[in-house]
């Protein structure tokens, strides 16, 4: 089963928005394993949305379209679809009183304009809305489907896997089981990652084992490493996963931190409860954004104290009790570490000061951060990184390499 992808939207080919919604469906569509080989993006024109889709589905077995299912005059996506169809609109009234009773319990009165998402091509089928107004939509094209969804991300992604993706499997009539599994690592470089996964690649391709194995950069996510197996059961498709996920730990070992959905944040924060420990944070360079991850975990309030943006070097002084004459350097995040320990009465004090551009401090380049961490065992210690990349980029790989280095300080015990 081959699967495009069209994203519809003017604002999108203007580049005011980012398409975030075709990779979401795309890893979706990786994670069932199914193909998508191509993906698309065009404006708010009926016209050019029908040739998209007619040029779609001359290559593949269904499309997905995000977007235009809005009630405003540039939601066109299901008129688009009716024309491919070679069908007219029709109201249907159980959708429009679905709509009038979620502005009701709202308290808000109804724009005519919103019945217009109770049109649905004949032949067609709505996909039920539970997060919005706008219905998606099941449309065969003779053997051939499209679906619509809205551009909304939270509405999509829950359409997609309540509706789409199930149907799509259906049709496809594979009832092979398919598990995947994601290991997600911080410390290599994306190339080095690559040769160290290389004969594990040759041995899948090889063999022609019932495996996927991929692997994205993700920025402050850290880099991660996807495993999909299909085969006759759940079971027996988790055992092949798990055998496979043993030979890449067996490869990338202590750069693992979590799995699926954890992050570094979280995986710090199993640590610190494990032990019963309490974290407390110094930031300069990174100017909060350590203390808004960790306080995004659900439940950090039972590990996190709290946190010091001592951005002004007086602050450092008057506050963290740092006495360094050079506060980038290693003895003064030693110093702001112990003293955010000290002044918030946590376990643990991690903190961190640099340079994050445009332009140097001194002696220091742009990229020049140092981290420091303190357990209260008298072996405080400071790591330096060079980072590259613009501001933005500096604090986000400060914050994920600053919080690996105390996971793996803690690990050691």
């Amino acid at each position: 089963m081959r699967v495009e992808i069209v994203a519809v939207g003017t604002e999108l080919l203007l580049g005011q928005i980012v398409d975030t919604n075709s990779t979401m469906i795309s890893q979706r569509l990786a994670d069932v394993g199914l193909d998508c080989f191509f993906q698309a993006k065009v404006g708010d024109n009926l016209e050019r949305i029908k040739l998209v889709l007619r040029d779609a589905l001359s290559r593949s077995d269904a499309v997905i379209v995000c977007g235009g299912l809005g009630p405003t005059q540039d939601d066109i996506t299901r008129e688009a679809i009716a024309g491919v169809m070679g069908v007219p609109l029709e109201m249907h009234e159980d959708i429009a009183e679905s709509i009038k009773a979620i502005f009701s319990s709202r308290g808000r009165t109804m724009s005519q304009n919103n019945l217009l998402q109770a049109m649905v091509p004949v032949g067609a089928s709505a996909i039920t809305q539970v997060r919005g107004t706008a219905p998606g939509l099941i449309a065969p094209v003779g053997r051939k489907v499209i679906y619509a969804a809205p551009g909304v991300p939270y509405e999509l992604s829950e359409m997609l896997d309540r509706a789409i993706i199930p149907d799509l499997l259906e049709r496809q009539g594979d009832k092979a089981s398919i598990v995947s599994r994601v290991i997600r690592c911080w410390g290599l470089s994306e190339s080095a990652l690559a040769e160290r996964l290389d004969p594990l690649f040759q041995e899948i391709d090889s063999t022609k084992a019932p495996i996927t194995l991929a692997f994205l950069a993700s920025g402050i996510e850290g880099i991660k490493v996807r495993l999909s197996a299909r085969a006759d059961t759940k079971e027996a498709a988790s055992q092949v996963i798990s055998r496979y996920e043993a030979k890449v730990l067996e490869v990338i070992g202590d750069h693992v931190f979590g799995y699926d959905d954890t992050t570094m944040e979280a995986a710090v924060g199993e640590l610190l409860l494990e032990r019963s420990l309490t974290l407390a944070v110094a930031e300069s360079v990174t100017g909060g954004l350590v203390a808004s991850r960790i306080v995004a975990v659900p439940g950090a309030s039972r590990w996190f104290r709290g946190g010091v943006v001592s951005y002004d070097t007086e602050v450092k002084r008057t506050l963290l009790g740092v006495v360094a004459d050079d506060v980038i350097t290693a003895q003064a995040v030693i110093e702001m570490a112990i003293g955010v320990r000290s002044a918030i009465k946590s376990d643990v004090g991690l903190a961190f000061s640099g340079v994050g551009g445009p332009e140097g401090v001194g002696d220091h380049a742009v990229g020049t951060v140092f981290v420091g961490v303190d357990l209260g065992d008298g072996a405080p210690f400071a790591h330096e990184l060079k980072l590259p990349g613009d501001r933005e980029r500096i604090r986000q790989f400060s914050t994920i390499s600053g919080l690996d280095l105390l996971r793996r300080r803690i690990l050691k015990g």
